[in-house]
């Protein structure tokens, strides 16, 4: 991984960028177009979600640039912002094909909740604790 990668926060007139980002990551793991569909609303990141500081939940990374440590950086920046302001877990909604990534950052599963686009389908609930950012992630 190149040592120029920047991460910074994402401005609002990005949401349809973004949005269009996390439909493209989830629809790589080849869930079929009436599935995708039905988690358009779910995938989509507000202009105003994005001005409120609420969309730092969402870390996908674009299938052309996964395995090439990207997700892997993005964790260790959440890690470390969310000791900087005095977290102690983090917890993930993870897509079921994701949860080996999380698990390698140090994640693990203390539950299940239900998909707020599907109903009845359980998605894992992960954890990790903040200052894990000396594992794998790094």
């Amino acid at each position: 991984m190149s040592d120029s990668v920047v991460i910074r926060s994402a401005v609002p007139s990005e949401s349809r960028l973004l949005s269009n980002l996390a439909f493209r990551s989830k629809a790589s793991w080849g869930y079929s177009l009436e599935l995708m569909e039905s988690r358009r609303d779910e995938l989509t990141i507000a202009r105003d979600q994005i001005v409120a500081h609420d969309a730092f939940h969402a870390l996908f990374i674009d299938p052309d640039d996964m395995g090439n440590g990207h997700g892997r950086h993005l964790m260790a920046h959440a890690l470390q912002n969310g000791s900087k302001h005095g977290g102690r877990t983090l917890q993930i909604q993870s897509d079921p094909n994701a949860t080996k990534f999380y698990e390698a950052a140090g994640a693990y599963q203390i539950g299940l909740l239900e998909s707020g686009s599907i109903p009845g389908r359980q998605l894992p609930l992960l954890q990790i604790d903040v200052h894990v950012t000396g594992t794998d992630v790094a």
